[in-house]
């Protein structure tokens, strides 16, 4: 496998934990480089069934080791809660979890001010999920962020959330809110700092020792790529960037020594939150993906927004990634359908237009063209095999590549961990 990369080829919530469960197995590292907690993936093994959302997903396999990068924002409340829920199921943690020093901190004020700034935008809020993440990326951009070294050294965080809340204070109590105390945070984070410190060390020793020993290394992205932060649908996206470019800032690995760039999109087509969804069906076809699909966000329990599989999107993904090959998931959620649809382009105006073509009032505007598939009203759900498919199965799946030219590696034919087809 040497040094791949998945990546979400959608909105997020595509499937990435499980398809990254399963590689896991044969990884050393796996490393988690970008965003926060606002990401959940879920993976189901025989340990039970688990949403993580900072911990990277090869935890479960007993020889890999993973890494939080520096790239990755932590709210340390919920790494604490993952490392206590996977100390019960007897996961050993110890030598085997690294976090960056250089990780940025998710503070009280940030989760406050997130809620705030939304509501102070009324109708034309962005939809964001509260926990903190926007306001976070803003102080690390703006020379305001307090990172886990700081937390480590105590008279250094206490020096800096010292300043930080003559700010914020000011901020907050402008927008109605309750100011908030030192010493209570103080008093909160050093109980954090016992129970986190065995886990900080600068892993770039640890990476590039990896590479050089071409040992097996997955980088795990978190959301997808249309919530990248300038390719994405703006301002409906994340703090961070969500591309393959991304594993040099927030790793610390130069994008040449990737081996495998794997993007992994659904079989249709979700949305969380506000912002534009061209495939987007607001009818019963709609609602009968999200019930069969069990469309629920892992991390906010929000129900998604469903849709065709947009292959306009997908192209656009496919090349400012350069994925090498595709996973296809929750293929057997499409089972029962009669007839499938696929968005193969847009028009506007009856001229023919890409994604990247306006922004994001542009894509309000557009028109999906649609091409319709036969369904193949059989089961797949637990095929193994891809020979075991049905044939109007395996012609939605040519189909998809050969409209985006990336070949299909992975098919996901149900949660769990051994529901999958390796072509």
């Amino acid at each position: 496998m040497a040094l791949s990369v998945v990546i979400g080829a959608q909105w997020g919530d595509e499937g990435k934990g499980k398809i990254i469960d399963y590689l896991s197995a044969t990884s050393d590292y796996v490393i988690r480089f970008h965003g926060g907690n606002n990401a959940g993936h879920t993976v189901i093994n025989k340990f039970g069934k688990f949403a993580l959302h900072l911990v990277p997903s090869g935890i479960f396999h007993p020889k890999t080791k993973v890494i939080i990068g520096n790239g990755v924002i932590i709210d340390l409340q919920v790494l604490l809660e993952e490392i206590e829920m996977l100390k019960k199921c007897k996961i050993k943690l110890e030598n085997k979890l690294f976090i960056s020093p250089r990780c940025h901190l998710i503070m009280p004020y940030h989760k406050l001010l997130d809620s705030l700034y939304e509501k102070a935008k009324g109708k034309n809020k962005t939809g964001t999920t509260g926990r903190g993440i926007g306001p976070t990326y803003s102080d690390k951009v703006s020379y305001n962020g307090i990172r886990m070294v700081d937390l480590i050294d105590r008279k250094s965080f206490s020096e800096k959330l010292k300043v930080q809340l003559l700010i914020k204070n000011k901020i907050l109590k402008t927008l109605g809110a309750k100011q908030l105390s030192q010493k209570n945070i103080e008093k909160i984070f050093s109980n954090y700092r016992e129970k986190i410190k065995s886990h900080v060390r600068e892993p770039f020793s640890l990476i590039q020792n990896a590479i050089k020993n071409k040992q097996n290394i997955l980088l795990e992205g978190a959301q997808g790529t249309l919530l990248d932060n300038d390719w994405g649908t703006y301002p409906f996206v994340t703090g961070s960037t969500t591309l393959t470019g991304g594993i040099n800032a927030g790793a610390g690995i130069p994008v040449n020594k990737i081996d495998n760039i794997i993007g992994i999109t659904k079989a249709y087509t979700t949305r969380v939150g506000e912002g534009p969804f061209p495939t987007e069906l607001s009818n019963e076809v709609g609602k009968k993906l999200r019930t069969v699909g069990g469309e629920f966000g892992a991390t906010t329990g929000r129900p998604r927004r469903c849709g065709w599989l947009d292959i306009e999107l997908l192209k656009f993904a496919c090349y400012i990634n350069e994925f090498t090959q595709l996973a296809i998931t929750k293929l057997d959620v499409l089972d029962s359908f009669p007839e499938i649809k696929i968005c193969t382009h847009y028009t506007l105006g009856g001229k023919k237009v890409n994604y990247f073509d306006g922004d994001t009032s542009f894509l309000s505007k557009i028109k999906p063209i649609y091409k319709t598939l036969k369904g193949w009203n059989k089961p797949t759900k637990g095929i193994t095999k891809y020979k075991d498919l049905p044939l109007p199965a395996k012609q939605y799946l040519k189909e998809i590549e050969e409209l985006t030219k990336v070949k299909i590696k992975y098919i996901s034919t149900g949660p769990k961990r051994d529901e999958i087809i390796k072509i």
